[in-house]
């Protein structure tokens, strides 16, 4: 089964035998135009070391059509620098998008690009751009890396102005987290800038390039960790400002008015959130700035992630009223309490009733009515006694109106399967990379608008042998005996065949270490899976083993595909 996967352009690479398949589909040629890496900055804007002389070697004449290992297509070049190029290519052996850069293996830099790519692989953050291959190979050196279509460059996002301050604290606050990882293993980015930060379309912020970049480049640091804080401290005052915090432009940002140094982001531009201006000045105070306030400089994400700790949490927008400037009233609040709701699109009043009639012959017809329910309910109370001292007296005995169903055992009446709480989720991985982990929790937040997807794939529907599933496991507290389990589909179509799992940990050892416990095929939206071996279990799997057909939208390209958007569990 071949993925469509992706992976940003700029660089990021494994070592032999490691392939992740990337956690995006491709998406159209305007999606990869956006995570085109861009090579119109200075190293010196961004405060960098310079790029050493590239060698002697001519860049490898390759062309669109041309494997490499036999295995990798390329499909088109995006950069074309410094003896080296960088392409857009297809995975044909697991039918993915991937990009990968080509260097002569003469290059003076080739064995520095692939020692940072393989140090690089090792680490396997998925904050990073992952790389999935490092090869010296007929006089070439080449790194494959994720392509990531569905994520947009911080270049691309500040083009039309800056972030919100949610947006510019989250990208802030999990770029120097991932840094600081990074650098607890001994890798240095040393070329972080807009060109190299991506935001996926579910809100995460990604980083390509980790030490390739640089070894491309051929850039060194004797500070790195001072380098990375600085360069996370200029991302935050472009993202506060829509400035390049230097004199010279960079990444279509204007620099900073010449003669007038270093000043702090809130004094840029009106209205900047006064504690992350605080935080940028304080990555930026290396270079010889003054931190606002006094407070003392980060020279090393560590530090940097500490001081975004200490800030006040900004919490995300409220979201606004359907109506702008007015609140929701409730029915009683409308004067409608108690009334029936109108049917939809009725624009008629409810009619008033009739006034009651004060007439002689409405006042006896009144008194005729009282004297018949009068009579009625004298005769009912005296049927009703009787009845009673016919059966004895045996009030203990269910009344007419109680029925007792034939299918309740010794008259108990069946208890109705109730829905388990969710307590938490996580992708399974059976073979290849993960799909969207950080979607699984759309799949229980109780929005069915929200879900969780698959990669696109190419052949189908059943996924099998490329990919044997994929799936999401459940935690639901502690051991509950599941009867049945509902999953809402967003594509319908034949086929998707569903499987449920009794599993042992929400990170199961493997699929065969788990109890299958029920299956079910559906062409429609739901798929009800009933469990036909009842076992108790905490963890449960549902696992995906083929999915329909269905066209391209804005996430990712026609394939055999589905998405999760709701699942319940009764027992």
């Amino acid at each position: 089964m071949a993925e469509r996967s992706t992976a940003a352009v700029d660089v990021a690479d494994n070592s032999g035998e490691k392939s992740l398949t990337a956690q995006a589909d491709q998406s159209t040629a305007d999606g990869v135009a956006n995570n085109r890496e861009r090579d119109t900055d200075s190293d010196e804007a961004q405060g960098g070391a310079g790029t050493e002389s590239a060698g002697k070697a001519a860049p490898p004449e390759l062309h669109s059509g041309h494997k490499l290992a036999r295995r990798y297509r390329l499909e088109e070049c995006v950069t074309r620098l410094d003896g080296f190029s960088s392409w857009r290519a297809v995975d044909e052996k697991l039918r993915r998008a991937v990009g990968v850069h080509v260097l002569p293996a003469d290059h003076s830099r080739a064995r520095s690009v692939l020692a940072a790519a393989r140090s690089s692989a090792l680490l396997g953050d998925p904050r990073f751009v992952q790389v999935l291959d490092a090869v010296e190979e007929n006089d070439l050196v080449y790194v494959v890396h994720e392509w990531l279509p569905d994520a947009t460059e911080l270049t691309t996002l500040l083009a039309s102005g800056p972030l919100e301050v949610y947006d510019a604290y989250q990208m802030v606050s999990q770029i120097a987290s991932a840094m600081a990882a990074a650098h607890r293993e001994g890798l240095a980015h040393l070329r972080l800038n807009p060109n190299a930060v991506l935001r996926t379309s579910t809100g995460q912020w990604r980083i390509r390039g980790l030490a390739v970049n640089a070894a491309l480049r051929g850039i060194s640091s004797n500070t790195p960790q001072a380098s990375d804080t600085e360069a996370v401290g200029a991302l935050l005052y472009a993202s506060l400002t829509q400035r390049w915090p230097y004199e010279s432009d960079a990444y279509g940002l204007s620099g900073l008015p010449k003669d007038i140094g270093l000043i702090p982001p809130d004094q840029v531009r009106a209205g900047v959130h006064r504690g992350l201006s605080e935080l940028a000045m304080r990555a930026l105070a290396n270079d010889g700035a003054t931190a606002s306030r006094h407070e003392a400089p980060c020279t090393t994400p560590e530090e940097l992630v500490k001081a975004v700790g200490e800030m006040p949490r900004i919490r995300p927008p409220e979201p606004a009223f359907t109506t702008p400037g007015e609140y929701q009233r409730t029915t009683y609040q409308r004067g409608t309490y108690g009334r029936p709701a109108p049917h939809p699109g009725a624009d008629q009043p409810v009619p008033t009733p009739p006034h009651p009639l004060q007439s002689r012959t409405g006042k006896a017809l009144k008194w005729g009515v009282s004297a018949l329910l009068i009579a009625a309910l004298g005769l009912g109370s005296w049927q009703l006694a009787d009845a009673l001292m016919e059966r004895g007296g045996k009030a203990d005995d269910p009344p007419p109106t109680q029925t007792t169903d034939g299918n309740d055992k010794g008259g108990k009446e069946t208890t109705p399967a109730k829905p388990f709480s969710i307590q938490g989720a996580q992708e399974f991985i059976a073979k290849g990379d993960a799909q969207h982990p950080g979607d699984v929790g759309k799949t229980y937040d109780g929005d069915s608008s929200t879900y969780w997807r698959t990669n696109s794939f190419i052949d189908g529907p059943v996924l099998a042998p490329y990919k044997p599933g994929v799936g999401i496991v459940y935690d639901l507290g502690s051991a509950k005996t599941v009867s049945t389990a509902t999953i809402g589909l967003h594509y319908s179509g034949s086929h998707t065949t569903v499987e449920l799992y009794a599993a042992d940990s929400l990170q199961p050892s493997s699929l065969d270490a788990m109890q299958q416990i029920g299956t079910v095929t559906t062409s429609g939206n739901t798929a009800t899976v009933k469990v036909t071996k009842p076992v108790k279990s905490q963890y449960v799997l549902v696992w995906l083993t083929a999915l329909p057909h269905a066209a391209g939208d804005s996430y990712s390209s026609a394939g055999y595909k589905q998405a999760v958007t709701d699942v319940t569990f009764k027992g």
